[in-house]
């Protein structure tokens, strides 16, 4: 199995913004992440507990259907059975944290008065939490980004299969560089286009956007004449119209925001054909925190994350894959 290291912390230095708010118990604010909204959305099919790795099977029917007769004739080539593979990378987290860094900030009171404190529990806290979130961020990414190579603590994304891919449908990007507000329209209708007549329909058909794809499509249905929309737009709200919870669609397929993707891409296909597989989902969310000043009498705490994570799909000719110019 695959092994890289997705952050490595040895000899960092930790820098802590806080303020002071009295002897109470305070909170540790992180910046603004990235979720890992594909996946928190469900809008690909997971595979929870891949140890190693998985076939995914596929199957191709052609002319299985033919005239009665009193004989068992069985059709000849009618099913065809091929296999693509789902094999997770290994992948870590490790961290260590001085915990003499914040005998001067202001959870100092917190720590105790002993000279071997005990890490703060707010700050414990707070660190789980972002630790999570930044592997979740860095997840988004590589689900459609990614790109393995052995030590960059990535694994292959969609974007970066499928295009490696011949059977998968290339939409036309009329030669355009950028997604904007008067040429997403038309991108989206040569997606739709390239939509295979039996997958176009699917319950679960979606279109992924990245996010300056979509913030092109919800401005042109801010109206104003975009893209030959009218003057004021989706229910005459002009561009006040979207609220950031509106449910999406563009021509009855269903719209999901992907954040991780690449900013000159659109994939559309059925979410029960992508899949992303991973040993166990508990381990997305559990970091052990390692004091090792008993141990080793140091003032370090080690943070530890290990987990497994990839991306797979079922039928390549039933996806169709965008690429700007």
């Amino acid at each position: 199995m695959k092994k890289t290291n997705l952050y490595a912390g040895n000899g960092s230095v930790n820098t802590i913004t806080s303020t002071y708010a009295g002897e109470f118990a305070g909170k540790y604010i992180a910046a603004a992440l990235l979720s890992g909204k594909t996946l928190n959305d469900g809008a690909v099919t997971i595979k929870p507990n891949v140890k190693y790795k998985e076939v995914i099977k596929k199957i191709a029917s052609t002319g299985i259907v033919a005239n009665a007769s009193c004989d068992f004739t069985e059709t000849a080539d009618a099913l065809t059975l091929t296999e693509r593979i789902l094999e997770p990378t290994e992948l870590q987290v490790n961290l260590v944290l001085c915990k003499s860094d914040f005998r001067k900030d202001w959870e100092a009171i917190s720590m105790g008065y002993s000279a071997y404190d005990n890490l703060p529990p707010a700050f414990s806290d707070f660190l789980i939490g972002h630790v999570a979130s930044k592997v979740a961020e860095k997840t988004e990414q590589d689900l459609w980004a990614g790109a393995y190579d052995g030590s960059n603590g990535q694994f292959d994304g969609f974007t970066t299969l499928m295009a490696a891919d011949g059977t998968v449908n290339d939409a036309a990007n009329d030669s355009e560089t950028s997604f904007t507000s008067t040429n997403i329209i038309a991108l989206l209708g040569n997606v739709v286009d390239s939509i295979p007549s039996a997958v176009y329909g699917k319950e679960d058909l979606t279109i992924y956007l990245p996010t300056i794809a979509l913030q092109a499509y919800v401005r042109a249905l801010g109206g104003f004449g975009a893209a030959g929309l009218g003057a004021a737009g989706t229910n005459d709200q002009g561009s006040q119209w979207y609220n950031m919870g509106n449910a999406l669609a563009f021509e009855g397929i269903k719209i999901q925001h992907a954040p991780g993707m690449p900013s000159d891409h659109i994939v559309a296909g059925e979410a029960s054909n992508l899949f992303f597989g991973t040993g166990l989902m508990s381990d997305h969310t559990e970091v052990k925190l390692v004091d090792t000043s008993e141990i080793l009498g140091d003032q370090n705490v080690r943070v530890i994350m290990r987990y497994t994570a990839g991306v797979q799909y079922g039928i390549g000719s039933d996806l169709v894959l965008l690429t700007l110019a």
